[in-house]
């Protein structure tokens, strides 16, 4: 085993979040040369390539999602694997992953039983910035900084947990695999898997970031009919009708939720909440059927709270569920969200708006805050 030592890398770092808008005059995230450790027992170094613009980087950001600070931010990511830490022997040096930001230790109860999305231990160290071995690879001078849910992928490389890493094909262009690891798991996990959206039933997504068109797409995969696509953004419903047969309202309009219940023929079965506001929360759940269920994927401030009506819960058999990276087995589901779409059945290289450099970061979290792309993906 060759010996690797510290590197320095170039990385995007939040010292302090709620930084004034716009974000390309008040620079939030400063571009710094920071150290990298070399990678410890279970754990990869990868040469990242690809990473994804986010809401839960831009919620970190602005605030609305405290995260213990400094911190290099970045959840989204494709690279290639450029050193192995001992005990890592499935994976090589030059192969493609994709990460995922929640570590399954595979030994907690939620792993044991089929759900890794809600390993305690995973959460846990991602609350605290840490790896899942527990620590921080990434330092300035003496002092430590944290990871950003496992990841820290605006940056050149980055050390991870081997659990956080899912090999991919090595024919798949890292801007499209980058989509893979938090769009496409949460959006079309939620419809498959939390959800389990069956071929006729109808459905209507609140919210058209990458999540919720990543959920159209797989409802439309799932066969669903009708698939209502809900958001405040012309440019995104056209988008949204563009990727198939999906009917589109617009949800500043008056009468949103009448426009969406008449479409469904007084209710979608299904609705997916994605926004992360609880006005489109309450909407969706009004958007929803008798007996039927509306999932929520949006993430809003901790603080946030849904006032449900209890006669309804119980008198029309309403079921409200958390849907949290699409309720996802990583190392099942991403091959076949590739494979869906290396057969054209789930398009997902219709979500990236655009690639940009390192460098203009903080312009692109601009254009995501106002709504302006579906996903911006930093190239290396």
């Amino acid at each position: 085993m060759p010996l690797f030592v510290m590197v320095q890398i170039n990385a995007a770092i939040l010292r302090a979040s709620g930084a004034a808008r716009p974000y390309a005059d008040s620079r939030p995230l400063a571009i710094e040369p920071v150290h990298l450790d070399p990678p410890g027992p279970g754990e990869v170094l990868v040469a990242i390539k690809a990473a994804g613009l986010c809401h839960s980087d831009l919620s970190v950001i602005d605030g609305n999602r405290p995260r213990p600070l400094p911190m290099a931010l970045g959840h989204e990511a494709a690279g290639v694997v450029e050193a192995l830490g001992p005990g890592v022997d499935d994976l090589k040096p030059g192969d493609r992953v994709v990460m995922v930001f929640m570590p399954s230790c595979g030994g907690c109860v939620p792993c044991a039983t089929g759900r890794p999305a809600l390993c305690e231990p995973g959460a846990a160290a991602n609350g605290r910035g840490e790896l899942l071995a527990g620590g921080r690879r990434l330092h300035d001078g003496a002092d430590e900084l944290n990871h950003h849910l496992g990841c820290s992928a605006f940056g050149e490389k980055a050390v991870v947990s081997r659990r956080s890493l899912v090999r991919v094909p090595d024919d798949l262009p890292f801007e499209h695999a980058a989509l893979f690891g938090c769009a496409v798991l949460t959006g079309v996990g939620a419809v498959v898997n939390t959800a389990g959206v069956r071929a006729g039933q109808s459905v209507a997504v609140v919210g058209l970031g990458g999540v919720g068109l990543a959920a159209v797409l797989g409802a439309l995969a799932a066969g669903a009919a009708p698939v209502v696509a809900v958001d405040l953004s012309e440019d995104k419903l056209a988008l949204a009708r563009s990727l198939g047969p999906v009917l589109t309202v617009n949800a500043g309009d008056p009468d949103a939720v009448d426009q969406v219940r008449a479409l469904t023929g007084g209710g979608a079965e299904v609705v997916l909440e994605m926004a992360g506001s609880i006005r489109a929360l309450e909407a969706a759940w009004k958007m929803t059927r008798r007996g039927g269920l509306t999932v929520t994927a949006g993430l809003p401030p901790p603080d946030a709270a849904l006032a449900v009506n209890v006669v309804s819960l119980v008198g029309e058999e309403r079921t409200l569920k958390g849907s949290y990276i699409g309720t996802c087995v990583p190392s099942r589901d991403v091959p076949r969200y590739i494979a869906l779409f290396q057969q054209g059945r789930l398009p997902v290289d219709r979500l990236l708006t655009k690639t940009i450099a390192l460098a203009d970061i903080n312009a692109a979290f601009d254009d995501l805050a106002d709504g302006r792309t579906v996903r911006t993906v930093v190239t290396f």
